[in-house]
């Protein structure tokens, strides 16, 4: 195990101690960073830009089929603000906007390399069991 994940583990184990009265507890951080990477296609855009680097806004889109450019909009002022990502404009002519993880974004990829390890063992199965039940 890296040194990184123990250390994860380690948090994790703090993380459930039980509060004053007996109940489990959930770390604050952990939380609140489920919940920005979680929101509905953060995370398929922060992957997006994870394995394709500086990109403009279309190119994320083009990306992210399924995803209105509203939605992307507010996603990536989100992710901004909270400073995930980092938006670079190129005064041009043509202006030109690019999107990029910062550090912090960056940091996430272990993360995101197990999420996406997970799902491919998991998910997969599932959906072959799935349709393995509908062509019987």
């Amino acid at each position: 195990m890296s040194l990184e994940a123990r250390a994860t583990a380690a948090e994790s184990r703090v993380s459930r101690e039980k509060t004053g009265d007996g109940a489990p507890s959930c770390c604050p951080y952990y939380h609140e960073a489920v919940e920005l990477i979680g929101r509905r296609w953060t995370g398929a855009i922060v992957a997006v830009l994870m394995d394709g680097g500086p990109l403009r806004f279309s190119e994320i889109s083009h990306a992210v089929p399924e995803l209105s450019d509203r939605l992307l909009s507010e996603r990536m002022k989100e992710l901004e603000a909270r400073g995930v990502v980092t938006r670079h404009v190129d005064p041009g002519p043509p202006v030109k906007v690019l999107y990029e993880l910062t550090d912090m974004g960056t940091s996430l990829e272990p993360a995101l390399q197990e999420l996406k390890s997970w799902a491919r063992r998991w998910l997969r199965a599932e959906e072959q069991r799935t349709s393995a039940r509908t062509t019987l």
